[in-house]
């Protein structure tokens, strides 16, 4: 395993499965904030102790064959040994954060070779345990990061108050240290202009919606991550059990709103799709917004059959093929944002006329 497995390869496992309420949850991921007693936390420490956390780790790493017998070994990847290039690709792919890629010097990860699992190091906090799953699997997501989470501290003392619970760098995360969140896939509320009415409900039951890449991105796509906001005075399995139980209200909202666009505006919302289908497979020059859009289109015209013969995988591959570092990374270094433009475009169409191909017997029906 190597790192340039990792930055080749667009599809993780949390895209290729196909999960529980697959058709809008792309993905469920917990992560848990940890920091080592007697160490600086992150933002005050100092290179010698960064090296000392790193080492701790490494060393950790060593002594075992295995955190957990469906994870298997971890890869460790220095982020001062990645390219800018590199380091973009991880965080398109969600292994790792925006933060670790840009502002932390003395940063590193744990990946696991199926992409499940990513501990980043030096970010934020000393750790950050992430835990990827496809589909609606919060409660199989926060299992697995617990044990990788006890497998650390087998033999290492967190920062830990009796009252308070796990101490981290930001407030907002003191006490469980506990972020959950899952990524939806809601066009039908975008296009019926329900999801601007429900966003401040949830955020008066402790929940945020942000965009595709956490804080301070965009929804592309119409795709939202929807997380806890409280991590202290609730129980881990309260804060899961609360947020599985509002996502699947908006699943039921969702499917609710693609029905009522199916019966009010059939004609409108295939011509959308067929439109943005043909966009896709004929387009020269295709900007991001522009492609996620049509992506976001197509997926939704496969789940509600107005499009056969082609996977949602190859759909949720080319959401991350087309972001700017995996655009590059293909072509082999940086390239201006109007090349970037046709390159997108020029790779859309290969992909899909080789799913065009392998059904070349059903073609494509829309």
């Amino acid at each position: 395993m190597s790192l340039e497995r990792f930055v080749q390869n667009a599809m993780s496992s949390w895209l290729t499965e196909e999960g529980p309420e697959n058709d809008i949850v792309l993905s469920s991921r917990v992560r848990l904030a940890r920091n080592f007693k007697d160490f600086t936390f992150p933002t005050f420490f100092k290179q010698e102790e960064a090296q000392q956390i790193l080492g701790l780790i490494k060393n950790r790493l060593e002594e075992s064959d295995s955190v957990h017998p469906g994870v298997g070994k971890l890869e460790f990847i220095d982020m001062g040994e990645l390219q800018p290039l590199e380091k973009n690709v991880l965080v398109e792919k969600h292994l790792i954060s925006p933060h670790l890629a840009e502002e932390s010097p003395y940063g590193a990860c744990l990946l696991s070779e199926n992409e499940e699992v990513s501990i980043m190091l030096n970010e934020e906090d000393h750790l950050r345990i992430q835990c990827l799953f496809s589909g609606l699997q919060l409660t199989e997501a926060l299992k697995l990061a617990n044990t990788i989470d006890d497998w650390v501290e087998e033999n290492l003392d967190y920062a830990y108050d009796e009252e308070r619970g796990y101490l981290t760098s930001c407030p907002t995360n003191v006490g469980t240290g506990l972020r959950a969140s899952v990524m939806m896939h809601l066009p039908g509320l975008v296009l019926t202009q329900q999801l601007n009415q429900i966003i401040p409900a949830m955020n008066q039951l402790g929940l945020v919606v942000r965009g595709i890449y956490g804080e301070g991105s965009e929804a592309l796509g119409n795709i939202f991550q929807i997380s806890n906001q409280i991590t202290l005075g609730k129980s881990e399995k309260d804060i899961i059990e609360d947020l599985s139980m509002v996502v699947k209200q908006i699943i039921a909202q969702e499917r609710s709103a693609r029905e009522a666009l199916v019966k009010t505006s059939n004609i409108q919302l295939e011509d959308r799709i067929y439109r943005s289908y043909g966009i896709l497979s004929n387009a020269r020059i295709i900007e991001t917004k522009e492609a996620a859009k049509c992506i976001s289109d197509v997926r939704m015209g496969i789940d509600l059959g107005y499009i056969t013969n082609v996977s949602k995988n190859i759909l949720s591959e080319l959401i991350i093929l087309t972001q700017p570092g995996f655009l590059q990374k293909y072509a082999g270094g940086p390239l201006r944002a109007r090349e970037r433009d046709i390159r997108r475009a020029s790779l859309i169409r290969e992909r899909l006329n080789e799913e065009k191909n392998e059904n070349s017997e059903g073609g494509i029906t829309l």
